[in-house]
């Protein structure tokens, strides 16, 4: 139905509702070690980054020597809750259901981590084997890299041009406009804030949608306007 030749699918925030539950330990995690903050300013700083990074980050803005510990503590309190308590973002299935484009997912996630979530909620079958963890391909070469982008660019055989990324993120649209990729931004999960939509815009993202449900028209949209140039 789209004249693009790929959609690359984030997972987190844009098929399954994790985020807010990464931002909810990662944020209690952060406060207990001297750096409070909260779940809202988790989400709207750090979303679509790795735990890894966020630590760095945060060592970097302040002299509080975080432990290596935390890391593993992290992984573990988190794959619980995400066991437990992730669920799939609202119109995802109906929104596949009508992309006859070729699908990935590209995500920062580990790859055992994607695979329980997508199990949990139903999705592996519309995506499987072609699902890409950026961690594989090394631990600095994850979002906003472009790199697990390109990677899927090159699996399919396809143009970075002719690809349309669908990301929650701004670390996650940089990569994918550095990989000369289209975007649309999304804002439907738990964990938007107000300015959600206008930071997706200023980071390159061509149109923003709440709804899932509404992907098809938009990326058909797409196509239609790009066809007019």
């Amino acid at each position: 139905m789209s004249g693009f030749d790929l959609i690359i699918f984030d997972c987190d925030g844009v098929l399954v509702d994790s985020e807010i539950i990464a931002a909810q330990v990662e944020s209690k995690l952060l406060t207990e070690a001297g750096y409070p903050i909260s779940v809202e300013e988790m989400g709207e700083r750090f979303a679509g980054m790795t735990w890894r990074n966020i630590l760095l980050q945060v060592e970097k803005e302040v002299d509080i020597p975080l432990s290596a510990s935390l890391i593993d503590k992290s992984e573990k309190l988190l794959d619980a809750r995400l066991a437990r308590d992730v669920k799939i973002i609202e119109g995802v299935t109906f929104a596949l259901s009508r992309l006859t484009t070729q699908r990935c997912i590209c995500s920062n996630s580990s790859a055992h981590r994607l695979d329980m979530m997508l199990e949990k909620v139903g999705l592996k079958p519309y995506f499987a084997p072609h699902i890409f963890s950026a961690k594989d391909l090394g631990p600095d070469r994850v979002k906003p890299k472009p790199d697990i982008f390109l990677h899927a660019a090159q699996q399919f055989d396809v143009s970075p041009s002719n690809v349309l990324v669908i990301e929650d993120s701004v670390h996650g649209i940089h990569g994918a406009r550095a990989a000369g990729m289209r975007v649309v931004g999304f804002t439907g999960a738990s964990h938007t804030y107000p300015s959600h939509a206008d930071r997706l815009t200023d980071a390159g993202a061509e149109t923003v949608i709440s709804r899932m449900m509404d992907l098809p028209a938009v990326t058909a949209a797409l196509t239609e306007w790009a066809g007019a140039l």
